[in-house]
């Protein structure tokens, strides 16, 4: 039996995540046994603290792991950094947060109609291998393929994607497939978002690990059957992320608490919340709160007290 030596993300530092890539970042995420945070940031928007980036302030409050929302990879930008810094922008905002850093890239299908105005996405924004490989270049971690509101980003679409981009990048990135909402589908709308062949289909293709709506946060979706979507993907090898994708990142701290216990109960191995609280970054009280409600004020207050230098 081969044991891996890689820290546990509830021990790791940003010495540690420095050193991680792709299998290492999974095993030291699976070590964690379902404490992991993800924070997401919509990158253009002005940061809520004028002169501080927003992932700066989702680190600050507990999120082990930043995701960034409507970043392009041929212009790169983060609100609120110390000074322009184009493609080297992630190397910069990783000095500064010490967490490991990943991008959404959509595939958007074009066939499709969707409810309301389709929102069009800049070339840099998409899901392509040649976006995947731009990423990459710039320091990326992970790499989520997903949908905006409005994009008409299908299930479909997200497994065509990952087999070109696996075929391009392998296993130097981990790949997260999913939807948090229907994003504009009629045919992924509420119950039909996610099931066990899409999953299948997207471990096939080369998923690390499956995004799934958190509990409560999609119509029809309920703690007991995320939990059977869980345990499938555990039994195929791969890890699951249960996702906030729908405002609710900006609501009491009793529902996030509620859907923070539900999904733990689900067996998911890493928690993400959304952009939705206010100007591009859940509300970071919620953030604090979801973490303590899975791993305690300890593990929590620890992420959010450690230097980077260490």
């Amino acid at each position: 039996m081969i044991v891996s030596m890689t820290k546990r993300i509830l021990d790791a530092a940003g010495s540690d995540f420095n050193e991680m890539a792709g299998r290492d970042l999974l095993n030291s995420i699976r070590g964690a046994e379902g404490r992991t945070i993800v924070a997401e940031i919509v990158t253009p928007f002005p940061p809520l603290l004028h002169d501080i980036s927003n992932p700066e302030l989702a680190a600050a409050f507990g999120s082990d792991m930043i995701l960034l929302n409507f970043y392009d990879v041929n212009a790169p930008i983060v609100r609120g950094l110390p000074a322009e810094t184009g493609k080297e922008v992630v190397r910069v905002l990783k000095r500064l947060i010490g967490r490991p850093i990943g991008i959404n890239l959509e595939p958007v299908d074009e066939k499709i109609q969707v409810l309301g105005e389709r929102l069009s996405l800049r070339p840099g924004r998409q899901a392509t291998p040649e976006n995947a490989e731009k990423a990459l270049e710039q320091g990326i971690d992970f790499i989520v393929l997903t949908g905006n509101p409005k994009t008409g980003v299908t299930n479909e679409q997200i497994v065509h994607a990952l087999t070109k981009m696996k075929a391009i990048i392998g296993d130097k990135i981990v790949f997260i497939t999913g939807k948090m909402h229907a994003a504009g589908t009629l045919s992924d709308a509420g119950s039909n978002i996610i099931d066990s062949s899409t999953i299948e289909k997207f471990i096939t293709a080369g998923s690390d690990v499956i995004l799934l709506p958190a509990p409560g946060t999609v119509p029809g979706i309920t703690t007991e059957y995320i939990k059977e979507m869980v345990d499938l993907i555990h039994r195929k090898g791969a890890l699951a992320m249960v996702a906030i994708g729908t405002s609710q990142e900006g609501a009491d701290e009793n529902t996030i608490r509620t859907i923070a216990l539900q999904s733990k109960m689900t067996g998911a191995d890493i928690h993400h919340l959304g952009d939705a609280g206010y100007s591009g970054i859940a509300i970071p009280e919620n953030i604090m709160a979801y973490s303590i409600a899975i791993r305690g004020k300890r593990h929590t207050y620890r992420r959010m007290a450690m230097s980077v230098n260490r």
